[in-house]
């Protein structure tokens, strides 16, 4: 541990100012630093409600328009070389701040965050660089990138399924999400008062996906599955709730052009953003969590888990690591409508099943996916990386 003395400041780049998962993970970490051992500096691309949020737990916060951050939709030879220019430019601005804020240390959130990288090496300091994601879908550009993200002093991971993409690479480590003080105390509305806020039917079956709108997310299907005999007859109901990235909003309008196609209606409602999580959960019967691709962990599975919903999730990536099929919740293959919809319909006919998985699931996950134990481990590598 790090000795006696004034709190060491880390460099926190980061790449959105949303409220979704490495968004939400950041505030957990750098408002809940031990103040006497590490206080956070924070960089992110835009003022926005994670700015906020932050600002509101005392943490100093910079905004840097056009910050590096390599989004999907740039993994080209262009959109790299756009990336890797704004990256030197980051080079010179944050190691400018990380000298006058007296950082000892950055730790870039996310592993599409470019700029701390260049930063760190400017400034002559340790870098963290946070790997909260998988790249199985860019088998081209991955050994290269591999190699940059090996080139950091630890590279925490958040799952064990986004660790084994490093090998046996030893300053690849796993440090597990850690669950929100809100999400461990969090009590869904009463089932009426919920479905009222909604506009619900009281007694119709309804399945919840929350998360960004996009084709990994498997928003679509849940759609299709709502058109399977086992929820069609039973005129089971699909909330989503999030909104797209801007720029990526052709998603939605493919949701809505499907909707029209199976003939769902209001069978599957958009939602847009929301963050009254209480009636969301309080409406649910269960959580989907029906990715198309492995999910790096599943900070949606792990909440909706915490907070007692019986949870549905793709049998892939990390999910695995937070629900045990049959013991915790259900698995299911990825991108498959039918699957799906047959565990939900067999879910619909089985409340007390349902109960007990999410009652399981509630103390699982709470004493595995801990805020202390996110927050130990992290501030434990800083200090093994300070010393």
């Amino acid at each position: 541990m790090v000795g006696p003395g004034p709190a060491r400041t880390v460099l926190y780049v980061h790449s959105s100012a949303g409220r979704y998962g490495a968004d939400r993970q950041l505030a957990l970490l750098a408002s809940n630093l031990d103040p006497e051992r590490y206080r956070g500096v924070v960089v992110l691309p835009k003022d926005g409600p994670l700015a906020g949020e932050l600002r509101a737990a005392g943490a100093e916060v910079h905004v840097r328009p056009g910050l590096a951050v390599l989004r999907r939709a740039l993994f080209n030879p262009a959109g790299v070389a756009r990336v890797a220019a704004r990256a030197a430019a980051d080079a010179r601005g944050l190691a400018r701040l990380a000298r006058a804020s007296r950082a000892r240390l950055v730790h870039s959130n996310t592993s599409v965050t470019l700029g701390g990288a260049a930063a760190a090496r400017a400034a002559r300091l340790p870098h963290v660089w946070h790997v909260r994601e998988i790249y199985a879908d860019f088998p081209r550009w991955w050994p290269a990138y591999r190699r940059l993200l090996l080139s950091a002093d630890a590279v925490p991971c958040l799952s064990e399924a986004t660790r084994a993409q490093f090998g046996d690479a030893p300053n690849a480590l796993v440090i597990h999400e850690g669950l929100p003080v809100e999400a461990t105390g969090r009590r869904p509305r009463s089932r009426r008062e919920a479905r009222d806020a909604l506009g619900l039917p009281e007694d119709t079956f309804t399945c919840l996906v929350l998360g960004r709108l996009n084709s990994w997310k498997g928003q679509e299907v849940l759609a299709r599955a709502l058109a399977e005999p086992a929820l069609r007859e039973r005129a089971a109901i699909g909330l989503v709730a999030g909104d797209a990235w801007p720029g990526e909003e052709r998603y939605e309008r493919r949701l809505e052009a499907l909707r029209f196609e199976l003939g769902l209606g209001d069978r599957l409602r958009l939602l847009g953003f929301r963050d009254d999580l209480d009636a969301l959960y309080g409406a649910a019967d269960v959580v989907c969590v029906p990715s198309t691709r492995p999910e790096p962990l599943g900070l949606v599975a792990l909440e909706a888990a915490a907070a007692a919903k019986c949870v549905v999730a793709s049998d892939a990536g990390g999910l695995p690591e937070i629900v045990r099929d049959g013991e915790t919740g259900r698995l299911v293959a990825p991108g498959s409508p039918r699957a799906l919809a047959s565990t939900l319909g067999e879910l619909a006919e089985a409340p007390d099943l349902r109960g007990r998985l999410a009652a399981a699931a509630a103390e699982d996950v709470r004493a595995r996916f801990s805020t202390d134990r996110l927050l130990e481990r992290t501030q434990a590598l800083y200090d093994e990386l300070l010393a």
